[in-house]
């Protein structure tokens, strides 16, 4: 991208929307971030609409099987987090951030215009099933009504990976990471990014989600539509205050460059003692970053070391007499860049298995709920609308954390960030196994119910009340909480510059890998489970027949074994920025 000289008072790197040097004073800042927050919102809405209630949608207008629908909504959710990896590439390679987020958004209005057309006419949708011929089984959509469901669906998946991929990294540009006051702002943001998450959820799974159960899906698709259409033209109003990172080419380009050039090398160098093998024992020189006094300015622009840094010595064989070819010729600074990309992989996988228990919020829990009393006085509340317990706490406990328990944190322990990203990942990870438990324990309650008031084959709703079930809701949206926006921010502080979109994106990319890892699971415990003499623990049209409780205590000991993981790696890893307590 071509850019006028850089003027005095102006950001390097970054251009306003006329791709002009962004001006100091003029561009960036709270201001500019508002405006991301706000379309975050509408975003979030339009899409946790449908994700939350979707499983619904699948079961009883498309006619799939509980496991089914499961699986179809985790593998669309999966598929429109994992392709957030496409967004935050195409950011930090060839686009701003600010057009992938447009580009995204007229993307996933495309799918849901496709969706509420089929929605609102009954000839695109299978025919409803016949209570008067129990006998005659209901028809699955299939042909081109599927073609249309799944097209509509997975562009909207595709536009929702573009947003996810660019408007946390878009958001968290617009401060200047050079001062103290920058770096905080710039943690608030985040905190706030998770908090406007929560304002998107709660009007989606109250108002959306009433809309859908009773007055029509057509209704529900169209206020998603009209929400992501509406967040356009209000992102479009900060144009003139964005400061937008100019892309500097493909970072995996990078990766593979140094990769490759290593292995290279690697064989070239047996047997001989060459200038890379004397270079990797060389000692390191203290980065840049790493002021007197403990005093940390954490800066965009890598350290200029002259050798590279003793951790993962087998890539300084990339740099040196690097005779393979030109185009593998590596920098010392490209190769530190790809070692910390490696060293925040580990991080990266141990939070799946977490994503993987926040699958269920979307999947069993709400199946869980349909099964059960869900009036409220004279009201009666649609089970897709259970997660209003988590984002009301969620909405909660964002302004607490960061206004109350950051700046206690930070008078205890002397340090700018009070409490570090691992740290608060670690909290989530932790509830995250309380959560399982609790959902275990909830469903060995409804189920015996369900046997002592004989409606163990029926599908009348147990005289149980859904609170119970917000026990579990509670616990997975804490340790979504923790985790989402410390992974946001761990990502975003410890990427490279270059990288930033695509390692922010890695978050995203964490929750794809859970709700794709939940549809694997279940299909290795019914495989596990199912035999001549029984039935697999999960399949079957009804619940009650289900052994969910045994499937959550599965849960539960991969996400203690899980978080046994990730102490193994939090514990051994150091900040870039030497800023946050290990």
């Amino acid at each position: 991208m071509e850019v006028e000289n850089q003027q005095p008072g102006s950001w390097e790197g970054y251009v306003n929307w006329r791709n002009r040097p962004a001006l100091k004073g003029r561009h960036g800042g709270m201001v500019a971030a508002s405006f991301v927050l706000v379309a975050e919102v509408l975003e979030n809405l339009a899409y946790l609409a449908n994700a939350s209630n979707l499983v619904l949608y699948f079961s009883e207008y498309m006619h799939f099987s509980p496991s089914n629908s499961a699986n179809s909504v985790t593998n669309f959710m999966g598929t429109a987090f994992l392709l957030a990896l496409v967004g935050g590439f195409l950011s930090d390679a060839f686009f701003t951030t600010y057009f992938i987020y447009l580009i995204g958004a007229l993307i996933e209005f495309l799918g849901l215009v496709i969706l509420t057309v089929q929605a609102h006419s009954p000839s695109l949708k299978p025919p409803k099933c016949d209570p008067a011929t129990p006998s005659i089984p209901c028809q699955k959509v299939h042909g081109a009504k599927a073609a249309m469901l799944f097209i509509g669906l997975y562009l909207v998946a595709l536009g929702v990976g573009g947003i996810k991929g660019s408007l946390p990294a878009h958001g968290a540009e617009q401060f200047d990471e050079d001062s103290p006051k920058g770096r905080k702002q710039r943690s608030t943001f985040f905190n706030y990014f998770v908090f406007c998450l929560s304002c998107g959820a709660l009007i989606a799974v109250t108002l959306v989600v009433w809309v859908e159960d009773n007055k029509g899906w057509q209704w529900g698709f169209g206020i998603s539509t009209f929400a992501i259409l509406l967040s356009i033209p209000i992102f479009l109003l900060g144009s003139t205050y964005y400061r937008n990172k100019i892309p500097n080419g493909s970072p995996l380009t990078t990766i593979v460059k140094v990769l490759l050039a290593a292995l290279l090398n690697s064989f070239k160098s047996r047997g001989s003692n060459n200038a890379i093998a004397s270079m990797a024992t060389s000692p390191t020189p203290t980065p840049a970053s790493e002021e007197e006094g403990g005093n940390i300015k954490s800066k965009t622009v890598e350290p200029t070391q002259e050798t590279p840094s003793k951790s993962l010595q087998f890539l300084n064989r990339a740099v040196g007499d690097n005779s393979t070819a030109g185009a593998l010729d590596c920098s010392v600074q490209q190769v530190e860049e790809v070692k910390v990309v490696i060293k925040i992989l580990p991080i990266f996988a141990c939070t799946i298995i977490l994503n993987c228990c926040l699958a269920q919020l979307s999947t069993f829990s709400v199946q869980q709920a349909a099964t059960m009393n869900t009036k409220l006085g004279s009201l009666k509340v649609p089970p897709a609308s259970l997660p209003i317990f988590p984002v009301i706490f969620m909405m909660f406990l964002a302004p607490v954390y960061d206004h109350c328990i950051i700046p206690f944190a930070r008078r205890a322990t002397k340090t700018e960030m009070g409490i570090s990203h691992l740290q608060r990942i670690g909290i989530g990870l932790v509830l995250s196994i309380l959560a399982m438990a609790v959902a275990a324990i909830v469903e060995i309650k409804r189920k015996r119910v369900a046997m002592d008031t004989g409606l163990l084959d029926t599908t009348t709703p147990l005289p149980l009340t859904f609170f119970w079930i917000a026990f579990q809701y509670l616990f997975l949206g804490s340790a979504d909480l923790f985790t989402l926006a410390g992974l946001l921010e761990f990502f975003f502080t410890e990427a490279p510059s270059s990288m930033r979109s695509l390692a922010t994106s890695l978050s995203w990319a964490s929750l794809a890998m859970g709700y794709y890892l939940s549809t694997v699971i279940v299909s290795i415990v019914n495989s596990a489970t199912g035999n001549s003499n029984h039935k697999p623990w999960l399949s079957g049209s009804n619940l009650n027949h289900y052994h969910l409780d045994r499937f959550y205590w599965v849960m539960c000991v991969l996400s203690g074994l899980n978080f046994l993981h990730y102490l193994f790696w939090a514990m051994r890893y150091k900040y870039r920025s030497g800023r946050a307590p290990n």
